[in-house]
């Protein structure tokens, strides 16, 4: 008795411990979470437009501008309607006066981009919103309008029509919607019939005011008489005036004649809206349509400029028929054959990102690409083409040159005898075949060809890998080409495809590398050959330039000696002519002339020194340019010898 007291007190203590750890646990995981939980300083808190509050924001706003311009006009003419529910109205008026002034708080706190980054900084986003335009039609739309009911009555709700300022949040948000939503040709109807609606709405409004004006039932054109029971309830009022205005602005079916001018003015504002509406539909709906039909275009090939092809080459109906069956195949469900061009809209980040999410598990299968770098295989996955098979087509046959791989996406594909009966196996979802004929592995038997004959069953998605994307792409990994070569050996060595190698061959890779390298070097000596060669060209053309400038310098110093001398025989004949002179003269004029004659000589004599001088200078001067000229040349020759030897 004792020891069973003694458990059960034992197994309560337990019980309570545990019970007191639970209790712990509980208020530790409460309090961990209130610290994870970030608390909001409402003092600094910003507002991104990208994130999903702000587009939340912007869907709500679209409720209180499109009760504003539906309702407002609403109960100005249909008084019945403002009578009846005004305290609903007054109620909905304020709480849609709420949300705008808070929507103005938001305009504060609305962040923007500068340079690609989100400015948080509250005094220039304050600025900046209190100076845009949207500032003012913001503010414009909150003026307190509605004091006017103190004199004008609590039934005017007309005073509060500068709430239709507020528009721009709604094309806003509509906008964001269109760009948004997966269906956006379906929205761009939608709002085309929302615009549409509210245009008829207002039209219906304006003419019950107006045969309230005119007077109802005063003629067929008006709205029959309100004294009527079937006409007095105020939804037959609105029904039937929503149905007169679409009659008249889509243009289908009759109206009534109008008999005064103001239902002539209103009929014909009508038809001109009408005009207008219906361009504006058919045109939407043909900015639809053409969208719908380049969507098809790039998603899937144009058929139609095939089968013309078709009928004009005169192919064979059995043909035909098989090319129509695989477009048929591709539009009912939905195989897109056109990825590349489809993701090359988007930059190359995205690109790798989307073909990877939607490839890279595929590729993945594959047992020569398993274990290598992701890098690689991000880089594989865009050079990745879906293709399609049709039933009894062969996607490759024996002996034919392998130029690409297969991955099956989905299908089945069996490998058959050349009969094309007998199958030996058959390749489902995710199975591949031809990676080895794309590698190039040496010593590989069947020489990159097909071993085998591989035809689709149904109609099957294939991935197709060519040879040159995997070599242009291994060329930036060699570690991981080495690797691919060397998974590739052992797949052949299991299959008994690879010779056994030798010695030799390593020497004959040897021999390779070196002349690969002497090649290489070959081709740098034959670029500096060239650029001496060139260099050469040009000093002897400079060497060329110089001969001749010192032959023309040479010349002119020619040409001057030769006056010299000329000028010194002149002086003489004219000496002589003065000493051959009658002797009649005086001895003063002998004298004279005699003195003149000695001074002739004189002068004479010294331009002739002169001139000899200047001859003698000018030769001494050539002649050692000449020299200096034929040292260089022979310099040049001897340096050109040399190289040509050294080479």
């Amino acid at each position: 008795m004792n020891t069973n007291r003694w458990t059960r007190l034992f197994a309560w203590q337990t019980k309570l411990n545990n019970a007191d750890e639970e209790e712990n646990k509980a208020t530790e995981s409460n309090k961990m979470k209130k610290e994870e939980t970030p608390k909001i300083n409402w003092r600094e808190w910003i507002i991104d437009p990208s994130e999903e509050f702000y587009y939340t924001w912007l869907q709500i706003m679209i409720l209180p501008i499109c009760y504003n311009w539906v309702i407002i006009i609403c109960r100005t003419c249909f008084y019945t309607i403002e009578e009846t529910y005004l305290a609903t109205w007054l109620t909905l008026d304020y709480i849609c006066d709420l949300v705008f002034l808070l929507d103005t708080v938001i305009g504060f706190r609305t962040g923007f981009l500068e340079q690609g980054i989100l400015v948080r900084d509250l005094s220039r986003l304050k600025t900046r919103y209190l100076r845009s335009s949207r500032f003012k039609w913001d503010i414009a739309s909150l003026l307190p309008t509605d004091l006017l009911y103190l004199t004008l009555g609590i039934h005017t709700p007309l005073v509060r029509i500068n709430r239709f300022l507020r528009t721009g949040r709604l094309n806003e948000a509509l906008d964001r919607m269109e760009t948004r939503t997966a269906y956006p040709n379906t929205f761009r109807v939608a709002k085309l019939m929302l615009y549409i609606f509210v245009l008829i709405h207002w039209n219906a409004c304006i003419y019950f005011s107006l045969s309230n004006y005119i007077g109802f039932g005063a003629d067929p054109w008006v709205y029959p008489n309100i004294s009527d029971p079937e006409f007095a309830s105020t939804s037959r009022q609105y029904l039937y005036c929503f149905w007169f205005s679409t009659v008249i602005l889509s243009t289908v079916g009759e109206t009534p004649t109008p008999e005064r001018e103001e239902e002539y003015l209103f009929l014909v504002a009508d038809m001109l809206i009408a005009v207008l509406v219906v361009a504006s539909v058919v045109g939407s709906m043909g900015d639809v349509i053409s969208s719908l039909r380049d969507r098809d275009n790039v998603f899937f090939p144009n058929h139609e400029l095939v089968k013309g092809y078709l009928r004009s080459r005169r192919i064979s109906k059995e043909l035909q028929n098989r090319v129509n069956d695989w477009y048929q195949h591709l539009h009912i469900n939905k195989k897109i054959t056109r990825e590349n061009e489809i993701l090359r809209h988007l930059p190359i980040t995205l690109q790798t990102a989307t073909a990877v999410s939607v490839h890279l598990p595929t590729l993945c299968k594959v047992t020569i690409f398993q274990n290598c770098e992701k890098s690689l295989l991000e880089q594989l996955v865009l050079k990745l083409t879906p293709q399609v098979y049709s039933p009894g087509e062969y996607v490759c046959k024996k002996g034919d040159v392998g130029h690409e791989m297969y991955i099956i996406k989905e299908g089945k594909l069996a490998v058959v005898a050349d009969d094309g009966v007998t199958q030996f196996a058959v390749l489902g979802d995710g199975n591949f075949f031809g990676e080895i004929s794309i590698l190039n592995i040496k010593g590989n038997k069947s020489g990159n060809r097909r071993t085998a004959n591989i035809r689709s069953i149904g109609y099957s998605d294939l991935f197709s890998l060519s040879k040159e994307d995997l070599t242009e792409t291994l060329h930036e990994y060699p570690a991981a080409k080495r690797l691919l070569e060397e998974k590739g050996r052992q797949i052949l060595t299991k299959m008994g495809m690879l010779e056994e190698t030798d010695e030799g061959e390593g020497e004959v890779e040897k021999t390779e590398d070196m002349v690969n390298r002497l090649e290489a070097n070959l081709e740098t000596l034959q670029t500096k050959l060239a650029r001496l060669i060139a260099e050469l060209e040009s000093s002897a053309r400079k060497m060329i330039q110089r001969v001749e400038q010192l032959e023309l310098q040479t010349e002119e110093w020619e040409g001057v000696v030769a006056e010299g001398a000329q000028g010194e025989t002149e002086e003489q004949e004219k000496v002589k002519e003065r000493e051959i002179g009658d002797g009649e003269g005086k001895k003063e004029d002998e004298e004279e002339s005699v003195v003149e004659g000695e001074r002739g000589k004189g002068d004479g004599g010294e331009e002739s020194l002169h001139g000899e001088k200047k001859n003698v200078g000018g030769n001494e001067i050539s002649e050692n340019e000449k020299e200096e000229t034929e040292e260089e040349l022979i310099k040049t020759e001897t340096h050109q010898d040399q190289k040509g030897d050294e080479k």
